[in-house]
């Protein structure tokens, strides 16, 4: 049960930053990956943020996915489960941080805050 929530989480996250690229982003960006056209309510920094949070729901979830892969399997050790589990929380939480750095051009102070939180985890 562990692994087939496994799939769905990260099911979810491919159909959530796709549709989400389809249906909400695809007409504020020209020529570029990150969103960089305003819209009616929204300035510039807000829709590059809205973007980031919007991907960032994504990679966590595909984050969790993968945990719940490593918690299905039975044959893993405790002490190897811990690396594992620990392994993926920083990758995952240096993916944000790239993330948010790259998307707001390192205005939002958040990836400082998820770079600090990889490495204090992968040091660990």
């Amino acid at each position: 049960m562990l692994f087939a929530a496994g799939c769905l989480a990260i099911l979810l996250g491919i159909t959530h930053s796709i549709l989400g690229e389809v249906l909400v982003f695809k007409r504020l960006r020209e020529n570029s990956i990150i969103p960089n056209l305003t819209g009616h309510k929204f300035n510039l920094r807000q829709i590059r943020i809205l973007w980031v949070s919007w991907h960032l729901v994504t990679l966590f979830g595909w984050a969790l996915g993968i945990l719940l892969f490593l918690l299905a399997d039975v044959n893993n050790a405790p002490a190897t489960l811990i690396t594992q589990l620990k392994q993926v929380i920083a990758i995952a939480m240096c993916g944000g941080a790239t993330l948010v750095l790259l998307g707001t051009k390192a205005k939002h102070p958040g990836w400082i805050v998820l770079l600090s939180i990889a490495i204090l985890v992968w040091f660990t």
